[in-house]
């Protein structure tokens, strides 16, 4: 298993550096963040020990067990799933990232509850690039405001937007969505923030993703495999 770990870890990387040469981007500008939802901590220290650092987790429950099983390891926890309100402080406390910021009153318990002993919060907004009802995110035209609302909050640092586009096989689609993506970063940046993430692209979508922008991979089924979700 962890001879698999290692060698997918290795072969994504390659992807990356490769999509990173086609677009004419320097190497080592995108980021990889695996994924590790659903995966035991036994997979996490697999591909820690592949060399990989930065870690995704969508489910609070999960990071909070994973953090602390894995407290003595140098990992930097992201938080990438929907966040609800009663379960903020658990991710202020556990976290290093958070993806997911849709709506500012989460941003604001997040805010609040980061313990003064960490460094601040990195975050980033999640915008819905698809208008998909069942994706979250706030839509394009709210993500100027609440990005510069969360921006001025204390204890937290604003890196950026995120997006989950519609899962298509319609190319141009995609690439329409990770643009507006890119608008946007444009816009806040023009607005005076200063922000240095693109939170896009997955498993199936990450040379896309290296080409319309992304600063930053989130890799989950390449690296460890089918999902499997416990019913």
């Amino acid at each position: 298993m962890s001879d698999s770990i290692a060698h997918a870890i290795e072969h994504v990387r390659q992807q990356i550096h490769a999509s990173e040469a086609a677009a004419g981007r320097e190497a080592g500008s995108v980021r990889l963040l695996a994924v590790s939802k659903t995966f035991p901590a036994s997979a996490v220290q697999q591909a820690y020990a592949a060399g990989q650092r930065a870690f995704g987790e969508n489910y609070v429950q999960e990071l909070q067990t994973k953090a602390a099983e894995l407290a003595a390891l140098d990992i930097e926890w992201h938080f990438i799933g929907p966040l609800q309100s009663n379960k903020t402080r658990i991710v202020a406390e556990a976290a290093h990232w958070v993806h997911s910021i849709e709506r500012l009153k989460i941003a604001q318990r997040l805010s609040e509850q980061r313990p003064d002993s960490l460094p601040p919060l990195q975050v980033c907004v999640q915008v819905n690039v698809s208008g998909e009802a069942s994706k979250s995110g706030c839509a394009p035209q709210e993500a100027k405001e609440l990005a510069l609302a969360v921006a001025a909050l204390p204890r937290l640092q604003l890196r950026g937007l995120m997006c989950i586009p519609e899962p298509t096989e319609d190319a141009q689609k995609l690439a329409g969505q990770f643009a507006l993506l890119q608008q946007l970063q444009q816009e806040l940046r023009t607005a005076g923030l200063t922000l240095d993430t693109v939170s896009m692209g997955m498993s199936a979508d990450m040379a896309q993703a290296i080409a319309a922008g992304s600063t930053m991979v989130r890799v989950g089924t390449a690296i460890f495999g089918a999902r499997h979700y416990h019913s």
